[in-house]
């Protein structure tokens, strides 16, 4: 018979930080804030949602921006970080600057964000929860006993 258990002794990688762990989550679920309010305001043609949007991805901006910043300075950190975490900051640059193109055709006038707006918004989304999801995972090694 055979039991499985994870093992952190295994792990090679240093521990997530508890801040880093905070700035990815919260970057996700503002984005998500943003693909929603996005939606609502397709549906309803209220302005508040698009604004609402706007502040959003503003907050998106920073969170993200701050979890890239500590994503460049892990890579050229002594650890030089492992594939995992390279695609990881990649699809974070990726959304970061999509979030910035985003947030370029939020400040347009009201009318002019909707085809734009909802498409960006899930494009960005998709690429920050793929790149948390990666960031996030503490890549703990099943050991067989």
């Amino acid at each position: 018979m055979t039991a499985t258990a994870f093992d952190a002794r295994v792990d090679a990688r240093a521990p997530l930080h508890p801040l880093r762990a905070l700035l990815l989550a919260g970057a996700v679920s503002l984005f998500l804030g943003v693909l929603l309010s996005d939606i609502a305001y397709a549906d309803s043609d209220q302005v508040q949602w698009k604004n609402f949007a706007s502040w959003l991805n503003a907050g998106a901006l920073v969170f993200s921006g701050l979890a890239l910043l500590w994503s460049v300075f892990a890579l050229i950190g002594p650890d030089r970080g492992h594939r995992r975490s390279k695609l990881s900051s990649a699809l974070l640059l990726a959304g970061w600057a999509l979030g910035f193109v985003n947030s370029l055709v939020h400040a347009k006038d009201a009318g002019a964000t909707l085809p734009e707006g909802p498409v960006l918004a899930v494009l960005v989304f998709a690429l920050v929860a793929a790149a948390s999801w990666l960031g996030l995972d503490t890549h703990w090694a099943e050991v067989r006993k």
